[in-house]
């Protein structure tokens, strides 16, 4: 059954309990065309979304590696990976970027070497 984005909208924000557990059901292949019948987003920007919100909610580097490994099975790139994180400064200020920073080099394979991280 198609629904249109407004109906999923107002369905999400009155908490409708179906859509909700499968929204949140973390399956790769699961995207909004699978939910309306409408355009999606491929897997390789579904991957680069999940990662910026991963960044937004200061999420820990094992969640985000998750999500690394998963875009990277895609065909994203590490620079794209970045790019996201340089994408969403401007909305998520200097500190969410100082502190999401050293997690995705983590999650990407890279380490920084910084003193006073425990990579947490």
């Amino acid at each position: 059954m198609r629904a249109e984005p407004e109906d999923v909208l107002r369905r999400l924000s009155a908490g409708d309990e179906q859509l909700l557990q499968a929204v949140v059901t973390p399956v790769p292949e699961y995207g909004y065309s699978e939910l309306t019948g409408g355009q999606a987003l491929d897997r390789r920007l579904r991957g680069l979304v999940r990662i910026a919100a991963l960044l937004a909610v200061d999420a820990p580097t094992t969640t985000s590696r998750w999500a690394v490994e998963q875009a990277l099975s895609t065909g994203t790139t590490a620079d794209a990976v970045v790019g996201v994180l340089i994408a969403t400064a401007d909305q998520a200020g200097t500190a969410q970027v100082v502190s999401s920073a050293p997690r995705l080099a983590l999650a990407l394979g890279f380490d920084l070497e910084l003193e006073d991280w425990d990579g947490t």
